[in-house]
């Protein structure tokens, strides 16, 4: 494979090309420079490419009550927009509210934001994701994940306390993104009814079908962000390949990625890390493995090779390395899934390889079940992919499937909307007083048999009825519309006192809300399964994460016997917070509704069997799931769940 700086003629994706539109006419801007973190951020924001624009930008924004923003990653847009605004007075005296498809990116960024704007997180600046609120009276820029966003429209339905909503991501398309555009139009609207203070919303994202967002938006103006993506040349395979990894990967680009020397200068050397876009953890885990092989083997003159997986059940301090700076004459390797095409923007890569599949969630209406497939990307996932090797410098692009495979793929991503369970949608868009939820004005409206199904579901777990030709929400449909939970989690929950075993549900719903709490090293895998032994239960895999959590409390939490378990201490600590809040939530509708609610364990009181005996839990927790239809007897999968 050649890698010399005047390679063959390839494909190449650089400024100007229908992905990133930009005005000839004006100056380039630098991107920041590789090994400035030292600078002053005062500094820094000004060598981000939006900085440039600020004044033009601020023009239009201000004047604009929808507006659909482009700039490519690293462009400065999330952390820079938010504070133009909020420097010039637009959106004051309410709330700036910035979404985030993932937890992960909305906390990082309020930090980041926090920082440059040298206040202490949750004053200025804070952050609300599910079970965890860092806000004060103070807060006027809020960082906040969309379904957040959408549990305080149940409450506000009119958004009064933001002048300002900014969708970031847009192209991402998850489920309650598409919601909120919704939900927000109708929150313009009715504003202008009323003659209240006119809601500005600005949707922003690197890629995405602009010509749809701005016709869904009132014909929007769209705004493109300058900003200099170096060239990258790409590269396809001659024939489709059935096996990337053993027909070409492992023998062809990545053994000849790995054997292109380091520059090791007394100045910066110039970066040479490897961007490798997998599946999932079992094949990043695997991989892994084999570049620790091949990097035994390189001929002299070549660097050692740090290789690092990056997958979202990875530990965070793990998950941290990637930001680490390779040694020097190292090169870093990183095997990720997609959440590094946007979610986490990674300094140093300037090779990438695009395997060309990915895992998304599929939902079958038929069958009522969810799973997790791996399937082709799209060409703007690929062009996304492909971006990665262009931030600092001319990159390389190894797509490993075929220019005619490429150009038969999909242009964007299938919307979640259209993919996946709506029973949680509904159940929200009934708690939000939408009066017709079977016509929602969605952006990409999902098939009629998955309304239909999310209706019946409700429908089977009480949450929904059918009044005069119209669908109603419940008394308990709207106690479970007050839990951030799936409609089969918070009936469970408020079914748990009748059955008196609140505290071991509570326990549970609470486990499976958060990150994995078991960590499966897979070079252990042995001493794993004898450690996990102690702990496992005949009566399914829920009583054994119970068993782990129990043991948990009873340590105090030991960060020691966290390790000696294999257990993610940080995400256990994660769930003692959930079953806090979610008890909170417990007692606020019950008390609502004039009952009164122990939180009662099955250890306390008269018991059908023996104390805390584990068939008892079980047996009550599935009797609350048996959903009776037309054709068959179904139990609910709330149980089912692999370690």
């Amino acid at each position: 494979m050649p890698h010399d700086p005047d390679p063959p003629p390839a494909k190449k994706f650089k400024p100007g090309s229908v992905f990133f539109r930009l005005e000839k006419n004006k100056p380039g801007m630098l991107l920041p420079r590789k090994g400035n973190v030292s600078a002053p951020i005062d500094v820094q924001r000004k060598q981000l490419p939006i900085y440039q624009a600020k004044p033009r930008l601020l023009s239009e924004l201000r004047q604009l009550h929808n507006a659909i923003v482009i700039g490519e990653t690293g462009s400065g847009k999330t952390t820079q927009i938010p504070q133009y605004l909020y420097e010039a007075g637009i959106g004051r005296p309410g709330l700036i509210a910035i979404t985030q498809p993932r937890r992960v990116a909305a906390i990082s960024l309020a930090g980041r934001v926090a920082e440059e704007k040298r206040t202490q997180l949750g004053k200025l600046v804070g952050y609300t994701v599910r079970f965890e609120d860092v806000t004060s009276a103070e807060t006027r820029l809020k960082f906040m994940t969309d379904g957040m966003l959408l549990r305080e429209a149940i409450g506000d339905p009119l958004l009064l306390r933001y002048t300002v909503v900014i969708l970031d991501e847009a192209h991402e398309r998850t489920v309650h993104t598409d919601v909120l555009f919704g939900v927000v139009k109708t929150v313009q609207r009715r504003r202008r009814e009323l003659s209240k203070i006119p809601l500005k919303v600005i949707v922003m994202s690197a890629t995405m079908d602009v010509d749809l967002f701005s016709e869904y938006f009132n014909k929007s103006p769209v705004l493109y962000l300058e900003g200099r993506q170096h060239p990258i040349q790409i590269y396809y395979t001659k024939q489709p390949q059935l096996d990337y990894l053993q027909d070409f990967f492992l023998g062809g680009v990545l053994t000849h990625l790995f054997s292109v020397p380091v520059a090791c200068s007394q100045e910066a050397p110039q970066s040479h890390d490897i961007l490798v876009f997998m599946t999932g953890q079992e094949e990043i885990e695997a991989l892994a493995r084999t570049c620790r092989d091949i990097a035994k083997h390189l001929p002299d003159g070549c660097g050692p090779m740090v290789v690092i997986p990056l997958y979202a059940s990875l530990p965070p301090a793990q998950q941290l390395r990637v930001f680490q700076p390779a040694p020097k004459g190292c090169r870093k390797v990183i095997l990720s899934t997609n959440i590094a095409e946007t979610s986490v923007t990674i300094s140093g890569i300037k090779y990438v390889i695009d395997t060309g599949m990915v895992k998304a969630k599929r939902f079958n209406p038929d069958s009522g079940l969810e799973v997790l497939a791996v399937q082709r990307v799209s060409k703007a996932q690929a062009w996304q992919r492909a971006g990665r090797a262009g931030r600092e410098d001319a990159g390389f692009c190894y797509r490993l499937y075929t220019e005619q495979e490429f150009d038969n793929l999909i242009p964007m991503t299938v919307p979640e909307i259209q993919r996946c369970n709506l029973a949680g949608v509904m159940l929200q868009l009934m708690a939000l007083g939408i009066p017709d939820v079977m016509n929602f004005d969605f952006m990409s409206k999902p098939s009629p048999e998955a309304i239909r199904f999310a209706v019946e579901h409700l429908e089977l777990l009480g949450a929904l009825e059918r009044k005069d030709g119209q669908v109603l929400l419940t008394a308990l449909g709207k106690k479970m519309a007050s839990f951030p939970l799936e409609p089969r989690y918070a009936k469970t929950i408020l079914l748990s006192p009748d059955f008196s075993c609140s505290e071991e549900v509570l326990s549970i719903v609470s486990l499976l809300s958060v990150d994995t709490v078991l960590y499966n090293p897979p070079a252990r895998r042995e001493e794993v399964l004898a450690t996990r032994r102690k702990f496992t239960s005949s009566e399914g895999d829920h009583m054994t994460l119970l068993n782990i959590y129990r043991a948990f409390k009873k340590v105090g939490g030991n960060k020691e016997w966290c390790r000696e378990n294999f257990v993610n201490s940080r995400n256990m600590g994660l769930v003692k917070e959930v079953q806090a809040q979610l008890r909170e939530i417990c007692l606020k509708v019950q008390i609502c509704c004039s009952l009164r609610l122990r939180l009662r364990s099955c250890a306390d009181g008269r018991l059908y069997l023996s104390q805390s005996h584990p068939r008892f839990i079980n047996r009550q927790v599935k009797q609350m799931y048996v959903v009776r239809t037309r054709l068959h007897v179904q139990i609910e999968r709330l149980w089912f769940v692999s370690l």
